[in-house]
């Protein structure tokens, strides 16, 4: 063997030793058992939701459907338990899908990272959730989409730093949806539909075939 092929040899094991170390680093500061089938099927169980929406909103002739204002407690009640309904479905196929990926991969689920990555949402979830309360409280429900869509965003981008970068991208289109919702309120439902199902059916395909196959 000649000097020529014994440096070669040491380069391509030095490439495999920092990609070894870069994957260690990736694993230990990065949360990387998010599962892209629990984004697609979020992303179903919105359209859904929207469908059954569509369907309350048209038999009162309201809002997000006619572009006029949403009136009476009993619709936006139902509208309420919609959306609850959605979100219970989808963080508990998050949590199940998201754990099963992590025990495939021999990964602990609840560790420094992902509290750092939980911690990180919480924020603007939390303010956000009391400031949609708050909108509800005075009668501004024409806006209530678009802060869904804004603070979820502010939530997704703050939480890249802790997992795929990829959630970043996700993050900034939620928010610019949602200042859309903003800009348009009597199409809020359909922003809505927009950000919370097609665009995570979109990005739930993208992780899944990237780094779940």
């Amino acid at each position: 063997m000649n000097i020529k092929e014994l440096l070669a040899m040491n380069y391509k094991e030095l490439q495999d030793d920092i990609q070894s170390i870069k994957t260690l680093m990736e694993r230990s500061s990065k949360f990387i058992s998010l599962s892209g089938l629990s984004g697609i099927l979020a992303g179903l169980y919105a359209l859904g939701g929207t469908a059954v929406a569509y369907w309350v909103l048209s038999d009162h002739y309201t809002g997000l459907v006619r572009g006029q204002g949403i009136h009476g407690f009993a619709i936006i009640f139902k509208l309420f338990l919609i959306a609850l309904a959605v979100l219970v479905l989808s963080i508990v196929t998050g949590i199940f899908l998201t754990v099963r990926k992590g025990i495939k991969k021999g990964q602990s689920v609840w560790n420094p990272v992902s509290r750092n990555l939980l911690s990180t949402m919480l924020v603007p979830l939390v303010s956000g959730g009391l400031f949609i309360f708050i909108l509800a409280f005075k009668g501004q429900h024409a806006y209530i989409s678009a802060s869904c869509l804004i603070f979820y965003g502010l939530a997704l981008f703050s939480a890249s730093h802790f997992t795929y970068d990829d959630i970043k991208w996700v993050g900034i289109i939620e928010i610019f949806l949602g200042l859309g919702a903003a800009l348009f309120p009597g199409w809020g439902l359909w922003f809505w539909a927009m950000g919370f199902g097609i665009i995570h059916i979109i990005y739930g395909s993208i992780m899944y075939f990237k780094y779940d196959r």
